[in-house]
């Protein structure tokens, strides 16, 4: 829990912290705002806390928001997320379909992004129902050839290529020669 104190600080902090940024004196802000010079120096120091109403004139004199001045500084996190090795990526193998399928998304984007490697073996097939209403495939072709089945309408794509196709009805990716796909379902 945060204390008195610590707001206190952190307000002090945050203050002289913004008036310096602007290019401000004391002075300045004080005319800005309206707030007594003597007044903003005991705040900075963290002697003194300031009134709602000074509080509010100093956020408009400095154009910042309270949440500037008050929040509490969240730590940064960090920019890797998670490495997942290759041979630890979840994946599917499908002796029947011919398929290798590597999942690719987070466990937690179930449902709504859902990202995928597959790899087709020769006259592979990869039958799917209708994913929930909404749901569009995105399919891009990283090597071969392929023919694309969505209610029925059917299409061929091969290397580079990107089809995108209603996941929400039968619908069928089959290969002829060896192939491997990025598909994303984006479910709605």
């Amino acid at each position: 829990m945060t204390t008195k104190a610590e707001i206190t600080a952190r307000l002090a902090s945050r203050l002289k912290e913004e008036r310096a940024a602007k290019g401000l004196s004391l002075d300045a802000l004080a005319k800005l705002s309206g707030v007594s010079r003597s007044m903003l120096s005991q705040i900075e120091r963290g002697e003194s806390s300031p009134t709602v109403a000074s509080l509010w004139n100093l956020t408009r004199a400095l154009n910042v928001d309270f949440s500037t001045l008050l929040d509490q500084e969240i730590e940064p996190e960090h920019p890797i997320k998670e490495i997942v090795l290759g041979d630890q990526t979840p994946e599917i193998r499908s002796r029947a379909s011919g398929c290798v399928v590597r999942i690719l998304s987070a466990p937690e984007d179930v449902g709504g992004t859902e990202v995928y490697d597959i790899t087709f073996q020769a006259d592979a097939s990869l039958d799917s129902s209708p994913h929930e209403k909404g749901c569009v495939e995105h399919l891009t072709v990283l090597e071969g050839q392929l023919e694309i089945t969505s209610d029925g309408e059917k299409a061929k794509v091969s290397d580079g290529d990107t089809i995108r196709y209603a996941g929400d009805v039968e619908h069928a990716i089959r290969a002829s020669k060896p192939a491997r796909v990025l598909l994303i379902v984006k479910n709605a």
